[in-house]
């Protein structure tokens, strides 16, 4: 199991637009193979600050099945021009 993590900054003022449109974007991302749950949190001391955690099966799950596919390019036309900066996704495995 492969922890696929991103902090999100969303821009000022458009975070319930932010809230909305992830919502109708967990749809993609749930029917992805490999995909196995994921969590999105909002920061209590910056509200605009959330953090991604998304469990695949593998590594190449999310970097290729994922980001390779017609539903990422949804996934980003949805969601990608919430963020300032740009997220960086790091992964992550059991010890």
């Amino acid at each position: 199991m492969i922890l696929e993590v991103a902090m999100l900054h969303v821009k000022p003022g458009q975070t319930s637009d932010f809230e909305r449109s992830f919502q109708v974007a967990s749809g993609i991302i749930s029917k992805m193979k490999g995909y196995i749950h994921h969590e999105l949190k909002r920061c209590l001391e910056d509200d605009h600050k959330y953090i991604l955690l998304v469990k695949w099966e593998t590594l190449e799950d999310h970097t290729i099945g994922f980001r390779e596919s017609e539903e990422y390019q949804e996934w980003k036309q949805r969601l990608h021009h919430f963020y300032d900066p740009f997220p960086v996704v790091e992964h992550f495995e059991e010890v």
